[in-house]
C-alpha cells in the first residue's frame, strides 16, 4: 500500500509544516477572525499578523492553511505559543498537536529556557508535558498583553507551562 494511503485505503493528502511566508497572511487571518467571532481567541489585526509573520508556522495541505501556530518571545527566558487553530474541517487529524510540537522544537533550538500558553484546552498541552500553573507568575504577559484585553478583569484562560 503507498505510504499516503492509510489502513482502510483512504487517501490522506500529505501535509507540509513549515514557517510561514507572505502568502499565508490573508489564511492566518481568516483562521482567526473565525475563532475570535467564536470567542475562543482574541482578535489580530491583519498588520499584527504581518508584523510578527516571523513568529507564526503553519500546516498546508493542497495549498491550504488546515493549521498554525505562532511563537512569541517575552524574554530570551520566555516565549508563548499562540494564535494556535486548526480548520473545523481538519480537526482530529493531529494538527494542533502537529503545530505544538513544532513550536516546542523551534523553542529549544532558541534555548527558550520556559514555554507558555493560556488556553482552554489544557489537557492538549499536558500530553506535551505542560503544567497548570498561576498565570499571575507571567508579568511579562500580564503587563505587556493581557492589561489591554476585554477579558483582562475576567479572564478563564488556564496557564500553562513547560520547562525546557
Amino acid at each position: 500500500m503507498p505510504a499516503n494511503v492509510p489502513p482502510g485505503g483512504l487517501h490522506k493528502p500529505p501535509v507540509t509544516d513549515r514557517p510561514a511566508n507572505n502568502d499565508d497572511i490573508e489564511g492566518i487571518h481568516s483562521l482567526l477572525s473565525h475563532y475570535a467571532s467564536l470567542g475562543a481567541l482574541l482578535p489580530r489585526a491583519r498588520t499584527e499578523i504581518e508584523e510578527n509573520l516571523s513568529h507564526f508556522r503553519v500546516i498546508e495541505q493542497q495549498g491550504e492553511i488546515v493549521a498554525c501556530g505562532s511563537l512569541e518571545h517575552f524574554t530570551d527566558e520566555l516565549a508563548e505559543i499562540r494564535s494556535l487553530m486548526v480548520t473545523e474541517g481538519s480537526k482530529g487529524q493531529g494538527l494542533g498537536r502537529a503545530i505544538i510540537d513544532s513550536l516546542i522544537r523551534v523553542a529549544r533550538e532558541r534555548e527558550v529556557g520556559r514555554l507558555m500558553a493560556l488556553t482552554y484546552v489544557p489537557d492538549v498541552f499536558h500530553k506535551f508535558g505542560f503544567k497548570t500553573v498561576n498565570k499571575e507568575i507571567f508579568p511579562e504577559k500580564i503587563w505587556g498583553i493581557c492589561v489591554n484585553c476585554y477579558k483582562f478583569q475576567n479572564c478563564d484562560e488556564i496557564a500553562v507551562l513547560l520547562e525546557l
